[in-house]
């Protein structure tokens, strides 16, 4: 079989997944169009806003998006075609299922924020105890995605680095404090389509140029590279197949949707797209270089995506490629920075119960958010931000556990939640146990023995006499 088809192969089943297993997940969550969504009920003209269909896939993929589905994959290719699988895989059974729940339970949560909608359901200590964590996570997040982006521009116009972090936090705050549909809903449409339009270019170019595909396609291709797939392409590749920052982005698009029927195209089917868009980009890696080896010494001994990322724009589209491929760089991350910020403020403003239609209300949040932003900045994040990957999984784990219990409290086929909830689970205690940065380094094998006993105690908790976990029921759920 010519190498080009299994590209064809593996992006026809990600539409396979949409149409057959979506709709499956869609049969199994019971969506009910006649049911009156939050919108209908809350609309404030700045979060509950109502917006077309087509309007919410394109902010939804962008706000789920961001460097995600580039560097990742990118960075995945490392692992071979293990990459290739988990991307299809993982993006319809577990990350499309993941981003579906979080967006639909917010949807008959009231479009709450993510702590509320799995303290809904799993009880008020978890409530509260996520609370802080995703209050922490996206706030990391935003800072993070300011120094970066800065940077770039910086070098790609010389205008002084600290003027464009000022500008990029201006950004953020208006990102932050306009109602969504005058400032992210007009922007991000048109950036989630440069996203697509810059992937399916160099994919063209790619193939115009007889590049061969996957010229390294086998299971032995990392060896001497020290890089064991299991677990750390499951870390590695995230947004592209299944992320936990995800669940904290829907319920700003469950705030805008006007009927539960399309939910399985903006949730579950943005996280496709995504998985699209990642497939190429892991195509991309594994196909521009001659081999895995070629491609881990491109990459430096940062593993810096953002170096594969130019050379492969300038080499496949030419020097406006290399222009491009920096633009895209510098919005993808400020497009996850803003949203995050803005999840922040949601999230706060659930906590205290402080109404958002006054902007004096909206200001009591964003001010001292983006001061703490600002102050963070001069911390070094590196280290930080290698644990975002665990982090970012962990919250996966939480949310799909969420959905398995919301399902199995109505008597529901819930294995499509928690089959996934038991994978993600063994992969981040495995992680942990495993990987040198964390510093047990136990075993492969232990570690992985551990992660399936962590996660069996999961299912007994879940299946267990006290399954129901003190859950609050919502009138609206």
């Amino acid at each position: 079989m010519p190498s080009w088809m299994y590209f064809v192969l593996a992006l026809l089943g990600l539409l396979a997944g949409y149409v057959v297993y979506g709709r499956l997940i869609e049969r199994v969550f019971g969506a009910d169009p006649d049911r009156r969504t939050p919108v209908c009920t809350l609309a404030d003209g700045v979060d509950y806003v109502e917006m077309t269909p087509t309007r919410i896939f394109l902010i939804q993929l962008m706000n789920i998006a961001g460097p995600g589905p580039v560097f990742g994959p990118i960075l995945g290719a490392l692992y071979g075609p293990v990459a290739l699988i988990w991307i299809v895989i993982g993006s319809i059974f577990a990350g499309a299922v993941h981003d579906y729940f979080s967006g639909m339970l917010s949807l008959r949560y009231m479009g709450k924020s993510l702590p509320d909608v799995v303290g809904a359901t799993l009880g008020s200590f978890v409530r509260k105890a996520m609370r802080v964590f995703s209050v922490i996570l996206l706030l990391l997040v935003g800072v993070v995605f300011v120094s970066g982006p800065a940077g770039l521009l910086a070098n790609l116009t010389g205008l002084d680095g600290v003027l464009l972090i000022g500008f990029v936090f201006f950004y953020y705050f208006c990102a932050i404090l306009l109602p969504i549909d005058k400032f992210i809903g007009r922007l991000y449409p048109f950036f989630a389509l440069i996203l697509v339009i810059m992937a399916f270019s160099l994919l063209y170019a790619l193939f115009a140029q007889d590049y061969t595909l996957y010229p390294s396609l086998n299971f032995e291709a990392t060896e001497g590279l020290d890089l064991p797939w299991w677990p750390l392409v499951f870390i590695t590749i995230a947004c592209g197949a299944c992320s936990g920052f995800h669940a904290t982005q829907s319920p700003m698009m469950a705030r805008c949707i006007n009927n539960e029927q399309y939910g399985r195209f903006v949730f579950y089917g943005a996280m496709i797209a995504e998985g699209g868009l990642g497939l190429i980009w892991v195509t991309l890696g594994m196909s521009f270089y001659p081999d895995i080896a070629a491609l881990y010494e491109a990459l430096g001994p940062d593993n810096n995506a953002v170096l594969v990322v130019n050379e492969i724009a300038v080499e496949l589209l030419g020097g406006w490629g290399g222009t491009l491929a920096i633009l895209g760089v510098v919005v993808l991350p400020i497009t996850t920075g803003d949203t995050a910020f803005r999840s922040v403020r949601l999230t706060i403003a659930d906590a205290l119960k402080l109404d958002q239609r006054p902007l004096v209300n909206r200001l009591k949040i964003a001010v001292p958010l983006l001061a703490v932003g600002v102050a963070l900045t001069i911390l070094p994040f590196g280290m930080l931000w290698n644990y975002f990957g665990l982090a970012n999984q962990i919250m996966a784990s939480i949310m799909l556990w969420t959905a398995a219990a919301y399902l199995i409290r109505r008597g529901r086929f819930h294995w499509v939640a928690t089959i996934p909830a038991m994978f993600m689970t063994t992969v981040c205690v495995t992680y942990v146990l495993f990987d040198v940065t964390m510093g047990i380094q136990l075993s492969s094998s232990v570690a992985t023995g551990i992660g399936v006993l962590a996660s069996l105690l999961c299912l007994g908790l879940l299946l267990g006499p006290g399954r129901s976990l003190n859950a609050e029921e919502n009138p609206l759920a």
